[in-house]
């Protein structure tokens, strides 16, 4: 699938590019900068990034659990910040701000 569509950047060539970065040290934070610099393009309008950075996550959580020898209990890691962004979602209308309180 055409993830880029201003440079032309494939998801098997991300993956690809995520993979050759972890095998040079798995434990390093991959971005897509570094996708951009490997596959020597430039980000130009960057739609594709939150794509891109959904694509890394995926590849980066399965190499590790590859490694780790449980690829079975893959374990969605986005499910779960969506969770804890909801539960621990606080305030509301006021802000704890005065009933008489004006913006300047």
């Amino acid at each position: 699938m055409l993830v880029c569509q201003c440079n032309l950047i494939s998801t098997r060539d991300i993956e690809d590019v995520v993979v050759a970065v972890l095998d040079e040290d798995p434990w390093q934070l991959v971005v897509p900068a570094r996708i951009y610099r490997e596959l020597g393009k430039r980000g130009q309008c960057c739609g594709c990034v939150p794509n891109l950075v959904d694509i890394i996550s995926k590849v980066t959580e399965t190499y590790h659990l590859r490694l780790a020898g449980n690829a079975a209990n893959i374990v969605d890691v986005r499910l779960r910040m969506k969770s804890l962004r909801k539960s621990t979602r606080q305030g509301g209308e006021s802000e704890r701000r005065p009933k008489d309180h004006r913006a300047a």
